[in-house]
């Protein structure tokens, strides 16, 4: 069985195909916008016979997003002592730092994001020289700054792992570039600009790298609309998710 196709337009008369203009992208598409639902009440906030997942009873729990208090327990003083002692804006930067499930995560004011990976790199007691993703997550309903970007950085001299997230408002989803810093960050952030539409300031080349370049929206959102291209197989054809059954 061969992988899903989009299958392109051909130009009048043959000759080389020409790309068709997406379909489902806008709200004037045959799947509108979804109704806002309370955060943590169904899972893509449909209402209605628009809720295709089977999961519009669903009611999960909101996890506290309190600071930990000292000690963190592990490396993890360590970390946040060199980090206070090598950067002198720490009280600044640092809005607050979670302790969850074994993981360090410290959230950083956006505009500070650059200058903190660049400490987090460079200081000998922190080195932490990887950045092996940057990623992004959609609290809607949830936080007024829904949009959060988040780092996961790895030190491969001390063998440690932190996280770092920084998070902006859709209305100004703007923070800086860390490409200067970690390389790698390069389509990471391009990514994260495609499917959750975070600007990052300073970046090469900001432009998409998933969806076709004249894609309108950005489909990681939870208030994308949930229409969509069907996707076609050899002999079959997937409707888009506002097309199929839905469950009630």
């Amino acid at each position: 069985m061969t992988g899903p196709t989009n299958a392109p337009s051909e130009q009048p008369g043959g000759g080389v195909p020409a790309a068709a203009p997406p379909v489902g992208a806008t709200s004037g598409a045959p799947a509108e916008y979804p109704p806002a639902s309370p955060a943590g009440r169904g899972m893509f906030g449909i209402q209605g016979s628009g809720d295709t997942s089977g999961f519009g009873g669903l009611v999960r729990r909101r996890a506290s997003v309190a600071g930990s208090e000292r000690p963190y327990g592990g490396y993890f003083d360590e970390v946040c002592d060199a980090l206070e002692e090598a950067y002198p804006a720490f009280a600044d930067a640092i809005e607050k730092v979670i302790v969850d499930r074994g993981e360090l995560t410290l959230h950083i004011r956006p505009e500070r994001i650059a200058e903190v990976c660049r400490v987090m790199r460079d200081d000998e007691s922190l080195r932490f020289e990887l950045c092996s993703s940057v990623s992004g997550v959609d609290y809607l309903g949830a936080d007024e700054r829904r949009l959060h970007v988040v780092y996961q950085l790895t030190s491969m001299t001390y063998r440690r792992r932190v996280r770092l997230e920084a998070a902006v408002s859709a209305e100004d989803p703007h923070l800086p570039s860390v490409t200067a810093v970690y390389p790698t960050a390069d389509w990471q952030e391009r990514e994260t600009y495609d499917m959750f539409g975070v600007i990052f300031d300073g970046h090469p080349a900001l432009t998409r790298i998933l969806m076709p370049d004249d894609w309108e929206g950005h489909p990681q959102r939870k208030d994308y609309p949930l229409g969509g291209v069907p996707v076609e197989y050899k002999g079959a054809e997937i409707p888009p998710p506002d097309k199929r059954r839905s469950y009630q």
